[in-house]
């Protein structure tokens, strides 16, 4: 049936605006039928909170694109794919920032501290994404495990999510631009006196560059993949050129005081560190080794790129936008500013065309599910990639680079990751603890209270933390719920067996090979 609905070529043409495309439903056939609609508003939320989907549901709903993407990646495309998402924006984007206002040399220990946690997050998106492997990722597996109207608040985040990322990193990129041009990284913004603060540079190169980015990802998605890892790997080249000089002109001296920030400064900069996604032609191998050994370099990259930063000045002194390219400078190797200013300028030009392709996706799954306009599911016939949905990220991506400074939007863009990854993990548990019809209810009642118990326990840590207390004793009591809760739950008999390691599946999965 795939393979059938994959050669079907549709009678309609691609750029169409009618109704139907925008308002499927039965509801919005005529008035009548909205009034309708309207008086079953109770009886349709409570379907939407306890409906859950199935992975056949997800599997099949590539039907509604009309036109199938083309599985043109293998595991080398997604490792780089995920090296230049990430790297681009990271490294070059938040290191400075965090390192200037967050943790100080300490920023070592926050990447390490978020690498582990993204990782452990990783290994819960490959489990899903082998057994579901679908281009929704995160929006799907809630679906599936969580139901609809969880899947809606996590699809409004990723929204958010794909928006304020691509915006942030439009910014950075113009931010690098000008450091290049001069030392001044407003140099080509233009200052509104009358807006707000965070709001009154405009930055019409930014929303430039990133409507060209979209635009090439829209071209295709194998064009996209291979000019991503041809200059991720340049960009690797000049990232260990950045680490042996930082070992070479650095001084330990530099990284005295470690804790300017103490241990919350530390906590609080590796919480604005974090990203993942599926398009594969084998996701049983190709999807676990991307992921995980990705995320693994990304790791390692991270903390000695924080570490040689740390070094070469002090924390105190480093540009919050342009943190490597104005430390060459500072060094006297102007040459070594603008090498690295290029491979910056490079990293986040990739992370914007990666971005581009996988939020894509999500949108594109999400339309598929009738959560927005099915218009925007649709896959072009020629190019094999949902225009549609990357103009949806596109333009409003544009305008908010256009306006907002990049600190206004990393505390956004984290927030939105952190909430997708917290919503994930719980999905896993559910995944491997509960199936309908099957798990007794008694056993429910152990799960539910248990997972209660795990999430209240955080949330307590997380609120004393910011509540600035001093005391132990809540510390110690939390902890301990939390212990209980972990223990409880691993006492109960699972429904499925997660991943005894990255090749082997759980029971269920032979529908990897559906679609």
């Amino acid at each position: 049936m795939a393979e059938q609905t994959q050669n079907h070529k549709p009678t309609r043409s691609y750029w169409r605006w009618s109704k139907q495309d925008f308002f499927p439903e039965e509801s919005f056939q005529n008035l009548a039928s909205y009034k309708t609609a309207l008086s079953q508003t109770c009886f349709r939320l409570k379907d939407r909170l306890l409906n859950r989907s199935s992975v056949a549901n997800e599997m099949f709903l590539f039907q509604e694109s009309e036109n199938a993407m083309k599985k043109c990646l293998t595991w080398w495309d997604l490792a780089w794919m995920s090296f230049g998402s990430v790297v681009g924006s990271g490294i070059f984007v938040i290191t400075g920032q965090e390192t200037r206002y967050g943790a100080g040399p300490a920023i070592i220990l926050s990447y390490a501290a978020s690498g582990l946690s993204a990782l452990l997050s990783v290994l819960c998106y490959t489990e899903f994404a082998v057994e579901i492997p679908v281009a929704g990722g995160s929006f799907s597996y809630l679906r599936v495990e969580l139901g609809d109207f969880v899947a809606f608040i996590a699809a409004g985040n990723i929204l958010l999510e794909a928006i304020v990322g691509a915006a942030g990193l439009a910014r950075s990129w113009s931010s690098y631009f000008a450091s290049m041009i001069y030392t001044d990284t407003d140099f080509l913004r233009i200052r509104v006196s009358h807006f707000a603060d965070g709001f009154n540079l405009l930055d019409p190169i930014a929303a430039v560059v990133l409507l060209i980015a979209d635009g090439i990802a829209m071209s295709g998605t194998r064009r996209t993949s291979i000019l991503n890892w041809i200059s991720s790997v340049l960009s690797f080249m000049v990232i260990l050129f950045i680490i042996v000089i930082g070992f070479i002109r650095g001084k330990t001296s530099n990284l005295v005081p470690f804790f300017p920030y103490g241990a919350r400064g530390l906590f609080r900069a590796a919480a604005v560190v974090y990203w993942s996604y599926t398009e594969t032609k084998n996701p049983t191998r190709d999807i676990p080794l991307g992921l995980v050994g990705s995320m693994s370099m990304i790791t390692v990259v991270y903390c000695l790129m924080a570490l040689v930063l740390s070094m070469m000045q002090k924390y105190n002194e480093v540009d919050a936008n342009a943190a490597y390219s104005v430390v060459f400078e500072r060094l006297g190797m102007k040459w070594a500013k603008y090498l690295v200013s290029i491979c910056a300028l490079k990293g986040m030009t990739t992370s914007m065309l990666v971005g581009g392709l996988g939020q894509a996706r999500y949108m594109t799954q999400i339309a598929r599910a009738h959560m927005i306009p099915p218009w925007f599911a649709l896959v072009h016939p020629r190019t094999g990639t949902p225009i549609n949905a990357t103009l949806l990220m596109a333009i409003p991506s544009a305008i908010i680079a256009l306006f907002s400074s990049l600190d206004v939007l990393s505390s956004i863009f984290s927030f939105s990751t952190l909430l997708i990854f917290m919503l994930i993990a719980v999905a896993l548990l559910v995944r491997r603890y509960y199936v309908k019809d099957t798990t007794a209810k008694r056993d429910l009642v152990k799960f539910l209270a248990c997972l209660f118990v795990i999430i209240g326990s955080s949330i307590g840590i997380a609120a004393l933390w910011n509540s600035n207390t001093t005391e132990w004793v809540g510390y110690a009591v939390a902890a301990f719920l939390w212990f209980l809760g972990t223990l409880g739950m691993g006492l109960l008999p699972k429904q499925r067996l997660q991943m005894s390691g990255v090749f082997h599946l759980s029971p269920g999965c032979h529908h990897c090979q559906l679609g």
